[in-house]
């Protein structure tokens, strides 16, 4: 059997769009992103404010383009795609994360999954569904642009309070599904190996690139610390890349819910043992990075979702009242933490080599 293959390289703000080009070639990104067929670019926007680690990187976005540019894919045929959520603004968020900028450059026009003129039709699975079908009992709508063309997953490394690590899979929650996503949450795990299981009959092909150039610890998406690693991944296996990042940040790729099942699912490869890791020798690397810490809100969301409170998680998040769940997410998070935690943590990464690339950008 053919092992999947994981390309992880070291970089440097100097040579890190370039970087990205090697790593895709290493991992034979052309086997997975026909030329004859359209790109989806699906960039992730965890935050519409700038955080470091939490978002796609400007300098991951143009170092995916323009890898795709000098390889013959024409820019008409490139289709970036945000995603909307309940807290998070995507144009705001391009924007702030200055992969506007990137777009306007290569002259790239995005589109906004959750926007009209944006259709979503019902998808019937062809293989049956550990969760999405029994979430949403009225049937499965997914982005008609998503259908027949490949698509990129532009994750970030960095951990999550809900999934532990958030990476390849975690990217295609937000483009596959409509706002009322959160229902999944209390399965989550289930729903992400559904989701793999939709984009690997949908598209032509499907392929993640990862930025660990500054890598979030602790509870994430938002609510990071993030750290400089110099690390950026690549693999046609999300499943792959995953559990090589979870390795990388110090966690057990199969202990790891989601990841496990899609190895068992056979949807890729889970166990760092069967996967061929080209570029850097990551034996010996290791994060420490913690996958236990909760925020204040993702606390309640936990009591709701598997906790005391889960009798109530219909009446509180699925039904008329549930805005009042977005109002305490955007307080906790927009008007305490960034003002107060964020923007200090921000400013001593704006300090280094990689905060002052962003700014130049």
């Amino acid at each position: 059997m053919t092992r999947s293959i994981v390309s992880v390289l070291k970089t440097r703000p100097e040579t890190v769009v370039e970087d990205f080009g090697r790593l895709m070639d290493l991992a034979e990104y052309h086997k997975f992103v026909p030329r004859d067929a359209g790109v989806i670019l699906k960039i992730n926007v965890s935050w519409q404010y700038y955080y470091p680690g939490c978002s796609t990187s400007p300098w991951q976005l143009e170092g995916v383009v323009k890898k795709l540019l000098a390889d013959g894919h024409e820019a008409k045929n490139l289709i970036p795609a945000h995603n909307s959520t309940v807290v998070v603004d995507p144009h705001v968020g391009q924007t702030n994360n200055k992969q506007e900028l990137v777009l306007n450059r290569y002259g790239l026009v995005p589109i906004f999954l959750n926007d009209p003129p944006v259709k979503w039709i019902r998808y019937e699975p062809k293989k049956p569904m550990l969760a999405l079908d029994k979430v949403f009992t009225d049937g499965i709508y997914i982005p008609e642009p998503l259908i027949g063309r490949s698509i990129i997953q532009m994750p970030t490394m960095k951990t999550h309070v809900f999934t532990t690590i958030t990476g390849a899979m975690k990217n295609a929650f937000g483009g596959l599904l409509q706002e009322r996503r959160h229902w999944t949450h209390g399965v989550i795990h289930e729903t992400l190996v559904d989701l793999l299981e939709i984009q690997q009959e949908i598209h032509k092909g499907v392929f993640a690139v990862m930025d660990g150039t500054i890598a979030g610890d602790g509870p994430g998406p938002r609510a990071m610390r993030p750290h400089v690693k110099n690390f950026i991944l690549a693999s046609g296996d999300s499943v792959a890349i995953d559990a090589v990042a979870a390795k990388m940040m110090g966690f057990d790729p199969l202990s790891l819910d989601f990841i496990r099942l899609a190895h068992e699912k056979g949807l890729g490869s889970g166990d760092v043992r069967e996967i061929e890791v080209r570029g850097e020798d990551i034996s010996g690397v290791n994060f420490h990075f913690r996958g236990d810490e909760d925020t204040f809100a993702s606390r309640g969301q936990k009591m709701i979702y598997h906790g005391c409170l889960k009798c109530l998680e219909k009446p509180l998040l699925r039904s008329p009242i549930v805005p009042w769940s977005y109002l305490a997410s955007r307080l906790y998070h927009d008007v305490f933490w960034y003002p107060f935690i964020g923007k200090k943590r921000i400013a001593e990464m704006m300090k280094t080599e990689w905060g002052k690339l962003f700014e130049r950008y």
